[in-house]
């Protein structure tokens, strides 16, 4: 229905749409639900009690400057703390490299603000993360798009990509969201390859890239670049832009982010920002360094590492027992999530309708397809519930699928 305020509305808002996944959680709210929806860390392993502590000591301490205005780039101590964290894995960047936002939500809606014009082209993975697609389509961005299998993008087909001339790749290598995939150590250099050859920049996400639960860690792309041209500078001036976030290893509920880019990147960022809030919340950054600092924070990991890795073997025993056959899902190595494939004639979104009927919810995966597609996907979230409700939730979305399937329950 037209309502008066309908021409009002700037032209980009027609390519603006609500999240799926946003719009599945307010369906979900009910206490019954049993849902493997949305990216959510497990609430049992916040640290609430060293918060409770931090807030005391920071208002105690440094009142005056944690409730005050701040600089837009950030909390000092909180970035110099960024810094000698990434050193750790090979990568030499200064504070002017490192910009804290607010949830890696706001960093790409800065980097579409500051980088994409109407048209412009962007490659991303196919499947890839909503919440980029829904930032950056606000800004005209048209998608190029390289299939995924097992280890990742397939680089092989990623050359025919970059002659489109997109103006950059986007990419989640480690436990991708959606599929848990992580990309091959030779992808990630073939990579970088193709990118500087075709003089395209990188923008890396990396959410999860702390929660690895089996496996090797490899480095991360923008370490990877920051080898490749190695200068003796200190400042990193590579051709990646690196995003990761305190979500996922402290609480979601800080909405504390970080970028690390070339200078020059940071600084277009940082004026964009100022346009958007001013600055992060001072205080959060002061009680998530005060947290963070004296060696917490990599204890704290430990342990999500050990709740999550016990959730996600659960949710892989179960699919192996109540999923029927001609379903397939990935065994992603950490993260928060894995990918089903459902038979090409089961629309995940006709299974969803009746899922939620039984009282178990999940997120289809055709949103997740920048160009069409994914019908007969769906993305399982296995941090946020407990083990006990995993193993029933999977067994109702089980027997759903063998309903739709037309198959005999034999469980």
């Amino acid at each position: 229905m037209q309502t008066p305020w309908d021409h009002r509305f700037a032209q980009r808002t027609q390519r603006m749409g609500s999240s799926a996944i946003r719009e599945l959680l307010k369906l979900t709210e009910e206490p019954d639900i049993i849902s493997f929806g949305g990216g959510m860390p497990a609430p049992d392993v916040f640290p609430a009690n060293e918060m409770s502590e931090a807030c005391v000591r920071v208002l105690r301490d440094i009142g005056d400057l944690a409730l005050q205005y701040g600089s837009t780039e950030g909390f000092r101590p909180l970035r110099e703390m960024i810094v000698r964290h990434t050193a750790r894995y090979g990568i030499q960047v200064t504070p002017d490299n490192v910009l804290i936002t607010s949830g890696s939500q706001q960093a790409l809606d800065l980097l579409g603000k500051i980088l994409i014009n109407p048209g412009d082209r962007i490659l991303v993975e196919s499947p890839t993360y909503l919440g980029a697609l829904q930032a950056w389509s606000a800004y005209g961005a048209e998608y190029v798009t390289v299939p995924m299998d097992e280890n990742g993008m397939v680089t092989d087909a990623l050359e025919d990509a970059l002659r489109s001339g997109p103006k950059f790749i986007y990419v989640l290598p480690n436990f991708q969201n959606p599929t848990g995939v992580t990309l091959s150590l030779e992808r990630r250099h073939k990579l970088l390859e193709l990118a500087d050859r075709y003089g395209v920049p990188i923008v890396e996400d990396d959410p999860y890239g702390q929660l690895r639960y089996e496996g090797e860690n490899l480095p991360s792309v923008v370490d990877l670049d920051s080898q490749f041209r190695y200068s003796g500078e200190a400042c990193y001036s590579g051709n990646v832009i690196y995003l990761s976030t305190f979500s996922k290893i402290l609480a979601p509920g800080l909405r504390l982010a970080w970028v690390v880019a070339p200078a020059q990147v940071i600084r277009k960022l940082t004026q964009a920002k100022q346009g958007a809030d001013l600055h992060t919340a001072t205080f959060n950054q002061c009680v998530a360094y005060e947290v963070a600092r004296g060696g917490f924070l990599d204890r704290h990991i430990e342990t999500i590492r050990e709740v999550y890795g016990h959730r996600r073997n659960v949710m892989l025993g179960a699919m192996d027992a109540y999923f029927p056959p001609g379903v397939e899902w990935t065994h992603p190595q950490g993260g928060l999530f894995l990918w089903g494939v459902l038979p090409e004639t089961i629309n995940a979104a006709d299974v969803l309708k009746v899922a939620i009927e039984k009282r178990v919810a999940f997120v289809p995966g055709a949103p997740f397809y920048a160009t069409g597609g994914g019908h007969n996907t769906m993305r399982l979230n296995f941090s946020h519930a407990k083990p006990e409700k995993i193993q029933e939730g999977i067994a109702r979305l089980g027997a759903v699928l063998y309903e739709k399937m037309g198959l005999q329950v034999n469980y």
